[in-house]
């Protein structure tokens, strides 16, 4: 896995300084001096040593199974206590990152150390862990800084503050790369969210950022009142509700040392089109320890998102279009589609496939994909992939080629044909097992049947086109996998759901 940002990406020269624990760092060809942020907590709240650092959030990451998001993640909530009680719950909102790409991130996280007014912001230099150094996003810290005295830098905030550093080190294992914008938060009234959401929205404007939050949940109550008060707090992230999660915060429903940047995430996330919060695991220190005798502290992972259209794309002229709005734009998907005809009329023509780049960041992002090919009103090659092994880009690249020439039902497209075909692109959302087969949504859903070394995929547009009901989508799949058609009554068979954008 990536690790971020690392020391490599300046030439520099590196030594303590005395009166501080940050390092002096002098960029090439630059007449700024940057103080490098040391970390302060590894070895303590989380390993040193990069290797053994590494390690321990893999396996986080290798164990945590959270649900899809299927629309455009804006926000994660996580927790921020030392990795060996809350990084098995962290690592369900981080591995989102492994499908949602960004390469700016924002963290909000509340002070424990200092009491101030407004928020601070470390803009000196970047934040350093075992796994390297990550850049700060200077044109975002510059833009939130116009906002007021209310947004600055207060030395003191941040010299023994963990609650935001404890989640970098997880953003460098998902993330290839970022540039990062700390925020330290010491005013948490609604009054105060408010303004701060406001602020950063505006910041953030037409920009793809992630959003964090970092908080804990309730402190050091019995096993079963934690219990209590913490659903509290999630059923208001679970209803997209922070007006709400701030009454009761202030009716002591429920309590959080991060209240603040949870609701002033929330509110900046709804102003930038979140409609949506997931609940995508919760623990406590007791589930960790397995002591409930004593009191015990809170964890969650949740996602703040824009949810996908979940009525079937429609087509005026054609009823049969089926699946959800992932929120490409109309350029995007052009630029999609004119890849795949140029890299089919280039092997077609026996010419060099062409080196073309990818024209929105959106593109990169790992995604699963299917290209298939029609010619008039019939299938003429159809090959995709399920999992996000590559880009988005580079999937489509390559499916077209081997919807084109691959496809063992057809023969290779000839030159003859290429002003003939029609080409349909299925950007997919990951693969989500169902427990009861009455989930499957026909028009929403796609569907992966897989029992021992027998497995089948139908893409979402093929039951609507087929004017199949729930039970004969089953059978069909089950058919398309090589099994008999009631298989997925079996109790040992597997029943995945999945969602496409279909253009």
């Amino acid at each position: 896995m990536g690790t971020g940002c690392n020391q490599t990406r300046f030439s520099y020269i590196g030594f303590l300084c005395p009166e501080s624990d940050y390092s002096i760092l002098h960029r090439e060809g630059a007449m700024k001096t940057e103080r490098i942020r040391e970390s302060i907590i590894a070895g303590s709240w989380y390993p040193a040593e990069p290797a053994k650092l590494e390690k321990q959030l893999s396996n986080y990451l290798d164990l945590a199974t959270p649900r899809a998001i299927e629309g455009n993640l804006t926000g994660l909530i996580v927790p921020h206590a030392g990795y060996v009680y809350s990084g098995g719950v962290a690592a369900f909102a981080y591995k989102l990152l492994l499908q949602h790409r960004f390469d700016r991130v924002l963290i909000v996280a509340p002070s424990h150390q200092s009491r101030f007014s407004g928020s601070s912001i470390y803009n000196l230099g970047g934040y350093k862990t075992p796994l390297g150094t990550v850049p700060l996003d200077m044109e975002l810290i510059d833009e939130l800084f116009k906002n007021g005295d209310h947004i600055r830098y207060v030395p003191q905030v941040d010299a023994r503050e963990h609650s935001l550093e404890i989640q970098i080190p997880f953003l460098q294992t998902v993330l290839p790369k970022f540039t990062l914008v700390p925020i330290i938060m010491g005013d948490q009234d609604l009054a105060y969210c408010l303004k701060l959401a406001d602020a950063i929205a505006t910041a953030c404007s037409g920009k793809r950022v992630l959003l964090i939050a970092s908080t804990d949940l309730s402190h050091y109550y019995p096993y079963d009142e934690a219990k209590r008060l913490d659903r509290a707090f999630l059923d208001r992230v679970d209803a997209f509700d922070p007006e709400g999660l701030a009454e009761d915060i202030k009716e002591r429903k429920c309590e959080a040392c991060g209240a603040g940047p949870a609701i002033a995430l929330m509110l900046a996330a709804r102003q930038l089109k979140a409609d949506s919060g997931a609940v995508l695991n919760y623990a406590n220190s007791g589930d960790v320890t397995g002591d409930h005798s004593s009191g015990v502290v809170g964890y969650a992972a949740a996602a703040l998102y824009r949810l996908a259209d979940s009525k079937p794309q429609r087509s005026e002229g054609d009823p049969r279009q089926a699946g959800i709005d992932l929120g490409y734009t109309p350029e995007e998907k052009a630029m999609l589609h004119e890849l795949a005809r140029n890299v089919i009329r280039s092997r077609c023509m026996g010419e060099p496939i062409p080196e073309i780049a990818a024209g929105s960041q959106r593109l990169i992002e790992p995604r699963g994909a299917f290209v298939c090919i029609h010619k008039g009103k019939e299938l003429r090659g159809c090959i995709g992939m399920i999992e996000a092994r590559a880009s988005l880009w580079d999937t489509i690249k390559r499916m077209a080629v081997e919807a084109a020439f691959g496809d063992p039902r057809f023969c290779a497209l000839v030159p003859e044909e290429l002003d003939k075909i029609d080409i349909e692109i299925s950007v997919l959302t990951p693969l989500q097992k169902i427990r009861k087969p009455s989930e499957v949504e026909i028009g929403r859903h796609g569907l992966y049947i897989r029992k021992g070394f027998h497995s089948g995929l139908l893409l979402p547009q093929v039951a609507t086109e087929q004017g199949w009901n729930r039970t004969q989508f089953l059978e069909w799949t089950c058919k398309k996998a090589g099994l008999s058609l009631n298989a997925w009554r079996d109790r040992d068979v597997e029943i995945y759901t999945f969602s496409a954008d279909v253009f």
